[in-house]
């Protein structure tokens, strides 16, 4: 295995594999000079679980292997990252050996943490439980909104930046509808359970949001964080973040966003922040104190939503001020917060929201896309996914 790289690339997931692509089609030098970290056999395109949770789509069409997705040209390191060495540009691996770069990008994701919930590890996948956030659960969903006949429904959201923030309510309003659909909807209490003021960050598309929650008497319970599950009783209980007051629901269905953060060997790194993220500009996405490191995606503490979508406007950015640095050049290229969240709503319906950092919506559509809509459904479902394959991960778009 080689030891050293012109740019080595940490995590080879949306973010690290678009950044490759894109720096091989900028520049063919780079081809055998670019090395991605990546220990997974497989590479997932995760916005597909919540149809997979929701009996609209199958797990296999989510996931290519690793080894098909890496750009020719680049080699892959298939170890994991135990730390950092900042100072001497090197790469601590878990099998006892050491890479060292010229440039650095750190996109290695972020950490879902099942044990910060009591009870959550040992009924996940049972007793009710399930989750859309791994590959090893997400059929559960389906199974338990298939096989439901009445009692609560509860979907949570943590008290933790999430993949996707509107995800967790995605499954909600597909599973309202699914019982609908089934003529079971009044034996269902939907319940959805966050910790948030609001149902969603962007005013325009929150109060859209709150009409149809209303609508479909949807029960939204606000500062209300899941603490503990007591999964052979299918009890369920929250803290309230204001009051400290808790409270134990039933529940026949108990749909979890675990908590999430950053991987534990950025929070011990001296690229990190106070809480854990990568440090960087987030107009360049240039590390704060080390100029030959940049970081995108999940990992850092760009101040947008963690998506995919973010990721597509973040990785030029990278590319092109990471290639200006390297020729010594000033960095003119910014990055403006944008990212998008497509808020399924139901079977055939969504509402495509896209705003910046200041919260401002920042659409692409010429029409309202506040509004649900089957066009942008079936634009999720169909066509998103072939862009991303066939795409994003080929440095294209």
């Amino acid at each position: 295995m080689r030891q050293h790289f012109q740019i080595v690339i940490v995590g080879g997931g949306t973010a690290g594999i678009t950044v490759a692509a894109r720096l091989l089609r900028r520049n063919k030098n780079l081809e055998e000079n670019i090395a991605i970290i990546e220990p997974a056999e497989n590479h997932y395109y995760q916005p597909l679980w919540t149809l997979v949770g929701a009996g609209a789509s199958n797990l296999k069409s989510s996931y290519k292997k690793m080894s098909d997705v890496i750009p020719r040209g680049v080699d892959w390191v298939q170890q994991e990252v135990i730390g950092f060495d900042a100072k001497s540009n090197s790469i601590n691996l878990n099998n006892n050996t050491t890479i060292k770069y010229d440039y650095l990008v750190i996109a290695p994701g972020i950490q879902i943490n099942w044990s910060s919930i009591k009870g959550l590890e040992e009924n996940i996948g049972k007793n009710g439980v399930c989750s859309n956030y791994s590959a090893k659960y997400v059929e559960e969903t389906w199974r338990q909104i298939s096989n439901f006949k009445e009692g609560n429904a509860i979907f949570t959201h943590p008290q933790t930046p999430v993949k996707c923030g509107g995800a967790p309510m995605k499954i909600m309003y597909l599973a309202e509808d699914y019982f609908r659909k089934q003529n079971i909807r009044e034996k269902a209490n939907v319940i959805y359970e966050t910790p948030k003021d609001a149902i969603f960050d962007v005013e325009k598309y929150k109060k859209e949001l709150d009409k149809i929650v209303d609508e479909r008497e949807i029960v939204v319970n606000y500062h209300e964080n899941l603490i503990e599950i007591d999964g052979d009783k299918r009890l369920a209980t929250f803290e309230n973040i204001k009051t400290g007051d808790r409270k134990t629901i039933p529940y026949t269905i108990l749909h979890v966003t675990p908590p999430m953060g950053p991987l534990d060997f950025i929070k011990e790194s001296e690229f990190s922040d106070k809480d854990g993220w990568v440090d960087i500009n987030p107009v360049t996405m240039q590390h704060k104190l080390f100029q030959n490191v940049f970081s995108l995606g999940d990992a850092s503490n760009a101040p947008t939503s963690k998506t995919g979508a973010a990721i597509r406007k973040q990785a030029p950015i990278v590319v092109d001020n990471l290639l200006q640095d390297m020729n010594d050049e000033m960095l003119t290229h910014y990055y403006d917060g944008y990212t998008s969240c497509p808020i399924v709503t139901g079977y055939n319906k969504l509402i495509l929201a896209e705003f910046d950092y200041n919260k401002k919506p920042k659409e692409t559509m010429p029409f309202n896309q506040a509004k649900e809509r089957r066009s942008m459904y079936i634009f999720k479902k169909g066509l998103l996914p072939k862009m991303y394959w066939y795409g994003m991960l080929k440095g294209l778009m």
